[in-house]
C-alpha cells in the first residue's frame, strides 16, 4: 500500500507540473493580446446565462443531434464522474476510503456506472462518425478535413482506458469486500465483479493497486496531453463562451479599437503613425481572440456550412482558426521574450516566424501552419473569400468568432497595407463620389417612384427637413432599390403595399446615401464612418423614429451598427411590417397564386438578425401557394455570395456560390424561389439563369422575386402576371 501511495504522489506531482507550466505560458500567451471593451467583461449575468446554456444545456452541440447527443452523454457523463475521480485519489491513501457522508449511498454508485456506461456510448459514437464521415471516405467534404485526428484518436483510447481500468478496479474492491457500494446501485461495477471473482482474493487483491494506479496514471496523462492538444478546450471554452459578445458576434461588427478604446475617426490624424486599424499581426488580436484560438474543438461544424469552403475555395474557418492558432503558439517564445537581448538568443525558426507575415501568399493556400510553410499565415485568397454569411459563428459550439477576426484583417489591409481585390476599388471610389456602388449618383434615387399611380412623399419637397408628425415610417429604399431593376420592383411593391394599407410613409429622396456596408465589409472603415455619419446626422436631423428598410444589409447597418455612431431609431425589415400588415387585417390576400415556391433566408436577415418567421408566414398566408423549404434553410440556410461585399470581387477561384445554392432551389421545381433581400435576388437571379444556360435552356424558367411582390399580386383582383427572370 506505501508503494501504491508513494507511486501515486509522484504521478501526480510530475503531472501537476508538467500541466501547471503549460498552463501558465498559455494564460502568459493570451495576455499579449490586445485589451477587450469593457461590456465584455460587465454583464456577468449574460455570461452565466450563455454558460448555463451552451455548457450545461449543449444546445449549440445538440443543433447536430447524433453527434449532439453524444457530446451530452460524454460531457455530463465526467461531471457525473468526478466522485470516482475523488474515490480514485484517496485510494491511493486508503483502500477503504470513500466520499463522506454519500459515499456508500447506492444512488451515489448508480450514478457513477450509469455515467461510465453513458461516456463509453458517447466515446463510441464519436469513433462510428470519424469513421464513416472522416477524411479517408470523404476527402474534403469531411468537417474533419484538417483536423488533428491522430491526436483525437489518442483522446478516444485514453478515455476509454480510464474508464476500464475505474471499472476493473472497482470489480475488484467488491470482490475484495472494500468496495464503497457493497449495499448495491453500481450495477456495472458489481457485473465486472462477477468476471473477476474466479480468479482469487490474491489475483484481485494485485488488481485492485494495478488499475487503481492505472486508472490514476491515465488520468493525469490525459490531463497534461489536454494542455498540449486541440483538447485544451476542455478548459478554455467556457471562459470563451463567458466573455463572448452578446448575444452572438453577429449582426454589427464592432468598431476598431486601440488599447480597447474606439477609434475616433473624425480625430484620426491625431493617432499615432504606428498605430494598427485593424489586426496586422498575431498581437494585435485581443486577448479574447486569443482565447478563440486556443478554444476550438476542430469539430470542423463551421467548416461544413461555410460557402467558400463549399464551392471549392481556399477559406475555411476552422483551419483559419488553426492557423492562427499556431502561429500565435509559434510566435509565442518571441512575444513573452521580454527584452532584445532575449529574443537575439531565440533559434533561427523562432525568429522567423516571428518577423512571418500575418497576411501574404502561402505554399499551400489554406489559412494553416504546416511544416514547412513559408509566406503568410493567412494567404489573401482565404481572406477575400468570406461572404461574412455568420454561418460559422452560428455553428460554433464554443462561440468563436470568426467573422470579426477575418473583417478585422481586412481592415489592416485596407486601411494600412491598401492591399484588396483590384474590382472592388470600384465599387469603392463610387461610394466615395456618387455615393452608392454603382455610381449612379443622387439624381436616381427617386426614379423608381415613376408610374406608380400614387405620389410618394419626399422629405424636404414641401419645403419641411424634419418627418411630420403624421408619418408613420421613413421608408429607407437603399442603393439597389434605387438603381437596380430587379431591386425597383421591389421597392414599387413595398410602396404600392403600404400605401393600399394606409401607412404614411415618406422617403429621403436625393437625401439617402449607402449605408456604408459594403465598405465596412470590405474593410475600408474609414469610408464607412465617413457615409455613416453623413446619414447619422440626416436621420437625426429629420427626426426619424422608425424606419423600414427592404434591404438585409441596409436593416442589419441601420439597426445594429448606426447606434455605434449616434443613430438609435426603431428599424425594421420589409417583410416585419408587411407581415403585421397582413396580421392585423390592413392587407388581405385574396388572389390564388397557384405556385409552388421555396423560400431563401438572407443571411443578414435570419442568421445575422433572427428574423425567420414573418417571411413564411406571409407566404402562408396566400391563397393557392405551396410552399416548400429548402434543405439548407433558417440558421442554416446557404448563402448567395453577395455578402461581404463580394457582390462587387470576381469570383474566380472554385465553383460559384449563387449557384450552388440555385441548385439547391431548381432541384425541389418551384415556379417561384422568393427572398427578402436585393443582393440575395440579384445573384440568385443570375444563379437561375446561368444553370439553365448551361441546361441549353431545358430546364423550366423560375421565377426569383422578393415576397412583396407575391404579396402585392395576392392582394390585387387583377394580379400582374409574374415576370420569369430565370
Amino acid at each position: 500500500m506505501l508503494a501504491r501511495t508513494i507511486i501515486g504522489v509522484l504521478l501526480i506531482v510530475a503531472a501537476a507540473v508538467i500541466a501547471g507550466r503549460r498552463l501558465w505560458y498559455l494564460y502568459r500567451l493570451a495576455m499579449t493580446g490586445q485589451p477587450v471593451s469593457p461590456d465584455r467583461t460587465a454583464n456577468w449575468g449574460a455570461a452565466a446565462r450563455s454558460v448555463g446554456a451552451e455548457v450545461f444545456g449543449q444546445v449549440r452541440l445538440l443543433q447536430w443531434t447524433v453527434p449532439g447527443v453524444a457530446h451530452v452523454l460524454t460531457f455530463w457523463g465526467f461531471v457525473l464522474l468526478i466522485p470516482t475521480v475523488v474515490e480514485g485519489f484517496g485510494a491511493l491513501f486508503d483502500q477503504d476510503f470513500h466520499i463522506p457522508l454519500i459515499g456508500k449511498q447506492p444512488w451515489l454508485g448508480f450514478i457513477e456506472d450509469l455515467a461510465v456506461v453513458g461516456v463509453l456510448l458517447g466515446i463510441v459514437t464519436f469513433a462510428v462518425i470519424r469513421l464513416l464521415t472522416g477524411p479517408r471516405r470523404e476527402g474534403r467534404r469531411s468537417r474533419f478535413f484538417g483536423s488533428h485526428l491522430s491526436t483525437a484518436w489518442l483522446v478516444l483510447f485514453m478515455i476509454s482506458m480510464v474508464l476500464v481500468s475505474l471499472l476493473l478496479y472497482r470489480g475488484a474492491q467488491y470482490n475484495l469486500g472494500v468496495f464503497p457500494f457493497m449495499d448495491g446501485g453500481a450495477f456495472a461495477s458489481e457485473w465486472v465483479a462477477g468476471l473477476l471473482e474466479p480468479l482469487g482474493e490474491e489475483t484481485n487483491e494485485i488488481l485492485e493497486h494495478v488499475f487503481v494506479l492505472l486508472a490514476v496514471g491515465i488520468l493525469l496523462g490525459f490531463l497534461v496531453l489536454v494542455v498540449y492538444s486541440k483538447h485544451l478546450h476542455i478548459f478554455t471554452s467556457e471562459p470563451n463562451v463567458a466573455f463572448k459578445r452578446q448575444p452572438i458576434a453577429l449582426g454589427a461588427l464592432e468598431p476598431i479599437r486601440i488599447a480597447g478604446k474606439d477609434v475616433d475617426f473624425e480625430n484620426i490624424d491625431e493617432l499615432d503613425e504606428d498605430a494598427a486599424l485593424g489586426i496586422g499581426k498575431i498581437e494585435d488580436f485581443t486577448w479574447k481572440g486569443m482565447l478563440d484560438f486556443m478554444a476550438c474543438t476542430e469539430c470542423g461544424r463551421c467548416q461544413s456550412q461555410c460557402p467558400a469552403w463549399n464551392t471549392d475555395k481556399p477559406l475555411s474557418p476552422k483551419l483559419l482558426i488553426m492557423g492562427l492558432r499556431d502561429h500565435a503558439f509559434a510566435k509565442g517564445p518571441y512575444l513573452l521574450a521580454g527584452s532584445d537581448e532575449k529574443r537575439a538568443a531565440l533559434t533561427d525558426e523562432q525568429k522567423a516566424e516571428a518577423e512571418r507575415p500575418l497576411v501574404g501568399a502561402n505554399e499551400n493556400g489554406y489559412a494553416h501552419h504546416g511544416d514547412g510553410a513559408v509566406g503568410g499565415v493567412i494567404d489573401p485568397d482565404v481572406l477575400w473569400s468570406c461572404t461574412s454569411c455568420g454561418a460559422c459563428v452560428q455553428q460554433c459550439p464554443v462561440d468563436i468568432e470568426h467573422v470579426d477576426h477575418i473583417m478585422n484583417m481586412r481592415r489592416y489591409q485596407v486601411l494600412i497595407e491598401s492591399e484588396f481585390p483590384s474590382e472592388a476599388g470600384v465599387m469603392l471610389r463610387n461610394l466615395e463620389h456618387a455615393g452608392d456602388p454603382w455610381g449612379s449618383g443622387g439624381s436616381a434615387r427617386t426614379g423608381w417612384m415613376n408610374d406608380l399611380g400614387f405620389d410618394v412623399r419626399v422629405l424636404g419637397d414641401d419645403g419641411g427637413t424634419t418627418v411630420p408628425d403624421d408619418v408613420e415610417y421613413l421608408f429607407w429604399v437603399g442603393c439597389a432599390g434605387a438603381v437596380d431593376d430587379k431591386a425597383k420592383r421591389t421597392t414599387k411593391a413595398v410602396a404600392t403595399l403600404l400605401h393600399e394599407a394606409g401607412v404614411q410613409f415618406m422617403v429621403l429622396g436625393d437625401g439617402e446615401t449607402c449605408t456604408g456596408d459594403p465598405a465596412r465589409r470590405l474593410g475600408n472603415e474609414f469610408l464607412f464612418q465617413m457615409l455613416g455619419q453623413q446619414n447619422v446626422e440626416v436621420l437625426n436631423e429629420a427626426g426619424a423614429r422608425k424606419i423600414v428598410a427592404t434591404c438585409a444589409h441596409c436593416f442589419n447597418t441601420l439597426a445594429n451598427e448606426y447606434p455605434q455612431l449616434g443613430g438609435h431609431y426603431e428599424v425594421v425589415h420589409h417583410t416585419q411590417l408587411l407581415n403585421q400588415l397582413v396580421t392585423d387585417g390592413r392587407l388581405t390576400p385574396v388572389q390564388p397564386l397557384d405556385s409552388k415556391v421555396t423560400y431563401h433566408d438572407p443571411c443578414y436577415l435570419g442568421r445575422h438578425n433572427r428574423v425567420f418567421s414573418p417571411p413564411r408566414e406571409i407566404l402562408a398566408s396566400l391563397p393557392g401557394t405551396r410552399f416548400e423549404e429548402m434543405p439548407r434553410n433558417a440558421e442554416r440556410s446557404f448563402c448567395c455570395g453577395a455578402g461581404g461585399a463580394r457582390m462587387w470581387m470576381e469570383e474566380n477561384l472554385g465553383t460559384r456560390v449563387n449557384e450552388n445554392r440555385s441548385a439547391e432551389a431548381l432541384a425541389l421545381e418551384p415556379d417561384v424561389v422568393a427572398a427578402a433581400c436585393p443582393f440575395c435576388i440579384i445573384m440568385l437571379s443570375d444563379g437561375t439563369t446561368s444553370l439553365n444556360d448551361q441546361r441549353d435552356g431545358q430546364a423550366r424558367p423560375v421565377e426569383v422575386t422578393d415576397i412583396s411582390e407575391l404579396l402585392l399580386r395576392s392582394i390585387r383582383t387583377t394580379p400582374s402576371a409574374p415576370a420569369a427572370s430565370g
